[in-house]
């Protein structure tokens, strides 16, 4: 595989590290990682779409790889509102306008977090699993027994002996995390090596800790966001073009999230795709599908007024003939 290279830009909390794919006037595109994994999920997506014109952003998440905090004073908070907001501030430090959100894991919360709450900044979003903004009051109260032995990880890190384990074992732990939740993936150790890199982040600790805690209702957040946390219990909902994407054998997500779709109320369609939890990198050209039919249905709606636009509304017409109906 040939490393892109590493860039960066700050924001007022962080520096954000990403690799870029793709033409610097391309269509904007914003790939958001999850836990435990990396920029390295998006390797073969962010290739299909640069292929199209596509400029995407895949950055490293807070606590990962070479991304920091600007200060010892900043919180290493791992809180939803804050991530979706680092997304935002990636977007605006970039100077994309209105870019596609694309996630899974945390990176589909945080896209979820980011289109529900700023949705005149977002393009448009492509979701894995579902309506993915965490119910924090919800989370208070069990699921099925069956389901809280999968989230044995999360209960673990609600303990001091977890924090502890996950700083001496972070490969071991992630690594079984891997094969837990995409049990149909055959990926070779170099794959998870090349990824587990990113987890020797010096704050990665203390931002999944505080992170499951806070999801919990067990720890709190950042003061400064605890107004954008208020808005999120009240469950917004995503007005963005929006194609959301289950896992048929993702054991996180038993049965889906097509009941999901009162939450979207622009243009939306669930798909489900043959893949477990870590689904872009698995399955690749299903997630650069959904990029692409959100990406019709943005510049349907005339938002792409350019030359550039209109070439890709052609294309868009085109892709839309030559499918099945």
């Amino acid at each position: 595989m040939n490393e892109h290279a590493v860039r960066s830009v700050e924001t007022d909390v962080l520096r954000i590290a990403y690799v870029e794919h793709g033409p610097t006037d391309g269509w904007p595109v914003i790939l958001s990682h999850g836990f435990p994994y990396d920029v390295h999920s998006y390797d073969e997506v962010a290739s299909i779409l640069a292929r199209s014109g596509a400029r995407v952003i895949t950055p490293y998440t807070r606590g990962f790889g070479p991304t920091r905090f600007v200060s010892d004073d900043v919180m290493r908070s791992g809180q939803q509102a804050a991530r979706g907001r680092d997304i935002v501030q990636l977007a605006d430090a970039l100077g994309l306008e209105r870019p596609i959100l694309g996630g899974f894991d945390w990176g589909g919360n945080a896209s979820c977090v980011a289109a529900a709450l700023w949705p005149e900044r977002i393009g448009g979003l492509v979701s894995y699993a579902g309506y993915d903004v965490i119910d924090v009051g919800q989370q208070r109260h069990p699921v099925a027994p069956s389901l809280e032995r999968v989230l044995w990880y999360q209960h673990l890190f609600q303990t001091e002996r977890g924090r502890e384990c996950l700083r001496e074992h972070r490969r071991e732990l992630c690594r079984m995390l891997w094969g837990e939740w995409s049990p149909g993936w055959q990926f070779d150790e170099a794959t998870f090596a090349q990824s587990a890199v990113a987890f020797e982040n010096p704050d990665f600790v203390e931002v999944v800790i505080h992170c499951y805690r806070s999801v919990f209702g067990l720890e709190a957040g950042d003061p400064a966001l605890q107004p954008l946390e208020d808005h999120l219990a009240q469950k917004p909902t995503v007005k963005v073009p929006t194609v959301t994407i289950d896992g048929a054998t993702d054991p996180l997500k038993p049965g889906g999230t097509a009941e999901h779709a009162r939450m979207f109320v622009g243009l939306h369609e669930h798909r489900v795709v043959d893949a477990g939890h870590n689904l872009p990198q698995q399955a690749p050209q299903p997630f650069a599908d959904a990029v692409f039919k959100v990406r019709d249905w943005f510049l349907l709606e005339g938002h792409a007024d350019d030359e550039l636009g209109q070439r890709e509304r052609f294309a868009c017409n085109q892709r839309r003939r030559a499918s099945p109906q």
